[in-house]
């Protein structure tokens, strides 16, 4: 059985704004434009995602 996985790109840019958030984007593996990113589907990263929605797209989830 394999695990889910999610597939996350970075839509938004960092600049200006609260320093939790850019640290939530480093977490997530994501630092700059365009970059996609594969991690497992986690409550944890699901978390973080939601986080920072307005920064990030979810493109796959399998």
């Amino acid at each position: 059985m394999a695990d889910k996985t999610v597939t996350v790109e970075q839509t938004g840019s960092p600049i200006r704004r609260e320093k939790s958030q850019r640290a939530t984007l480093v977490g997530l593996g994501l630092n700059k434009m365009h970059r996609r990113r594969v991690l497992k589907d986690t409550p944890q990263v699901r978390g973080m995602i939601n986080k920072v929605s307005h920064l990030v797209r979810v493109v796959d989830e399998n």
